[in-house]
């Protein structure tokens, strides 16, 4: 079978028993160093993948992907069962559910403020996952005339109720009666309190009925549809063609508008996170140009051998590449299959260190995810695989180059 001479050579050399034993252990130590900084990268990124799809899955449960709402803030939608089916006719669209949203100061044993988010239980789960979090009693409780409410754990706590209290809504908008004008109040029955593990939500968001919040704005519909969509990622485009198709008189909003500025600080750390431990990698590498310059002067004799009966300082060249790109081949591998299995079995080996220890790592009193998340992607695998090659490949060369320029006269004058 035909192989290259350079490759020949240069897997015999890998193989070959090297008269100075030094040289193997930094061969191997090489290949250890860059299977723990391609292992290490490659668990770092899981872990903010992790972090990243948790807060988006939390974020995403309460909100939703994209919002038609009306051109004045506060006011009804017009004819916002128009809308509801010129937005369900578009095929990036999985689910819509109408909703009032109200700016308003909760009163229970103690007080507090809160956005107060009108919702028909019927269709609401088509959008958002708030049925799915609840820790006490009922999200199907909010039934028209009901005038139960739904709150999150953290406001519950603030305002003092469980389940079955009573809390009083003061909707900062005054009305006109016999007696002047007056803001526009209303006692809630506790049905219901939900847990989706973001303080934005949990500690500022109370549900009611969707009927219930039309009464207590005197209003004849929704003031906004909010909309699931097959891929969040796509948000912006679709707001764009559902602006087209509704028109002037409609606003469409995504999750990109509210929380663009925190998904962006995340992929930016998780950029600046992979150039540093990059960097890591850079320094593993440094032991490979040790490792190639001790064998090029270690076969200073069998490269003027070569050059003498023909080989050129290209083939020369090709000869220490391919050892220098094998060892870091080897380490590539080594660290993508640790990293690989690592990351896929951390969130268990933490809780091991946890049982063990008696150490929490992530306390549920302080932080809002207690639990080290980790989410495998290939982009991040293969991206690390390259970036670690091309430093190996870098690292050959000057060795390789070295290697090339040996003279056969002055390399076998003392042989």
């Amino acid at each position: 079978m035909f192989r290259p001479l350079e490759l020949f050579i240069g897997l015999r050399y890998v193989r070959a028993k090297r008269r100075n034993q030094f040289i193997s252990f930094i061969s191997t130590v090489s290949i250890v160093c860059i299977t723990i900084s391609v292992m290490a990268l490659i668990t770092v990124m899981s872990v903010m993948n992790g972090f990243d799809y948790q807060l988006r899955s939390r974020i995403l449960g309460a909100i939703s992907d994209a919002t038609v709402s009306a051109i004045q803030p506060g006011e009804s939608v017009q004819n916002w069962q128009y809308a509801m089916q010129q937005v369900k006719a578009n095929p990036h669209v999985r689910g819509a559910a109408p909703y009032v949203e109200i700016q308003s100061f909760l009163q229970g044993q103690r007080s507090s403020g809160a956005i107060v988010r009108g919702v028909d239980t019927a269709q609401e789960p088509n959008v958002s996952d708030i049925n799915k979090h609840m820790v006490a009693g009922s999200f199907d409780s909010l039934k028209p005339d009901s005038w139960n409410i739904v709150l999150g754990k953290d406001l519950a706590l603030q305002l003092g109720v469980n389940v079955g209290d009573k809390v009083t809504m003061i909707v900062p908008e005054l009305r006109a009666t016999p007696l002047g004008s007056v803001p526009r109040i209303r006692g809630f029955r506790v049905s219901g309190i939900f847990e989706v593990g973001m303080e934005e939500f949990d500690s500022g968001l109370g549900v009611i009925s969707l009927g219930d919040a039309e009464k207590l704005k005197s209003l004849a519909g929704p003031t906004g549809i909010r909309l699931k969509l097959d891929d969040l990622y796509n948000a912006q485009p679709v707001a764009r063609q559902l602006a087209d198709t509704l028109g002037q008189v409609y606003g469409v909003t995504t999750w990109m508008d509210s929380h663009a500025n925190f998904f962006t600080a995340i992929a930016m750390e998780k950029h600046v996170m992979f150039i540093i431990l990059s960097l890591i990698i850079l320094v593993a590498v440094i032991n490979l140009i040790s490792m190639l310059m001790m064998l090029v002067t270690d076969k200073q004799a069998d490269i003027a051998i070569l050059r003498t009966l023909g080989s050129t300082p290209r083939s020369i060249m090709g000869m220490f590449m391919v050892q220098g790109v094998l060892v870091g081949f080897v380490g590539i591998g080594f660290g993508v299959g640790l990293g690989s299995l690592l990351s896929w079995r951390l969130p268990g080996i933490v809780k091991f260190i946890e049982h063990v220890t008696g150490v929490t790592f992530l306390s549920p009193d302080v932080y809002y995810i207690s639990e080290v998340p980790s989410r495998l992607d290939w982009h991040d695998v293969v991206g690390v695989s390259l970036v670690t090659f091309l430093f190996s490949l870098l690292a050959t060369l000057y060795p390789a180059w070295r290697a090339s320029r040996t003279q056969p006269a002055q390399a076998l004058r003392y042989e």
